[in-house]
This record gives C-alpha cells, structure tokens and sequence, in this order.
C-alpha cells in the first residue's frame, strides 16, 4: 500500500506539469499578426465616386488612374502653353493619399529640356489638382490608410 501511495504520489507532480497554461501576450499575438501580412498591398485602392460600382480590385486601381490623369490633362490642356521645341515627354508625378482622402502631389520627375521650354509645368501640375473630386482613402482589414503612388503622364506639344 505504501509502494501505490509513494507511485500515485510522484504521478500527481510529475503530471501537474500537463495542466499547466502556456500564457501568451496580446503584444505577442499583435506582433505575430503584423508579419503575416503583406504591408505593400491594400484591400482597396484609393477610388473616386464614379470607380464605385467597379467590382474587382484592379480594374478599380485603373479607374482611379484614368479619372486623375484624364483631369491633369484636362486642366493642362486649358493652359496656352508656347515653346520653341517639340516636347515629347513622359513625367513621372509621384503622389500621396492620405487616411482622410487628401491627394497631394509629393514630387514630380520632369526632364531638363521640358523644364527648360516650360518653366512653370511643376506649378501647372500642382495647381491641376485643386478642382479634383472627392477621393476616397485606400483600405487595409478595413481600416482607411495613407498610400504612395507613382502616375506616368505623357506630355506631347508639336
């Protein structure tokens, strides 16, 4: 009976180790989530009202992009702009959308011959932004987050 007794003993504290909780952080379960997903892609890319009804995600982005670069161009095309040489000219506009929907122009890549025959492109194209509709901020797990972009526009004055 003493021999059960001693072996049920050391059964009960060799098994107390199995009952034990492994006790995990929420910092720890946050930073696990954080490196498990992509932080370069968004769920939905930064739209406006007329992209709305577009369903898939790329053919969103391409609404997006056609509606800004068809309204730089608009507003370009107004301005009596004169040079002294053909231009043909891609610039490269480099943009930021922030959490609240505000579009800005964070820098633009011009070649010196178009700087040199327009002077005042850098101006034209940050003044083209001021009449934009409404845009509606990119979403990541449904959270509205700032992105960067870059738009490629053709300049081509003959």
């Amino acid at each position: 009976m003493k021999q059960i007794c001693v072996f049920l003993s050391v059964l009960m504290l060799c098994s107390c180790e199995y009952f034990n909780v492994k006790k995990t952080s929420s910092e720890a379960i946050l930073k696990e989530e954080l490196q498990t997903f992509n932080w370069s892609d968004v769920d939905a890319y930064p739209s406006f009202s007329e992209c709305d009804s577009i369903e898939t995600k790329t053919d969103r982005k391409s609404c997006f992009e056609s509606v800004l670069t068809l309204h730089i161009w608009e507003f370009l095309k107004q301005e009596k702009i004169v040079v002294t040489h053909d231009i043909s000219d891609t610039i490269i506009l480099s943009f930021r959308v922030s959490e609240t929907g505000d579009l800005k122009l964070r820098n633009a890549k011009i070649d010196s011959l178009t700087r040199h025959e327009i002077p005042e492109i850098e101006s034209l194209l940050y003044k083209s932004l001021d009449g934009l509709p409404q845009v509606f901020p990119a979403n990541k797990r449904g959270q509205q987050v700032k992105t960067e972009f870059e738009l490629p526009i053709i300049i081509n004055i003959k």
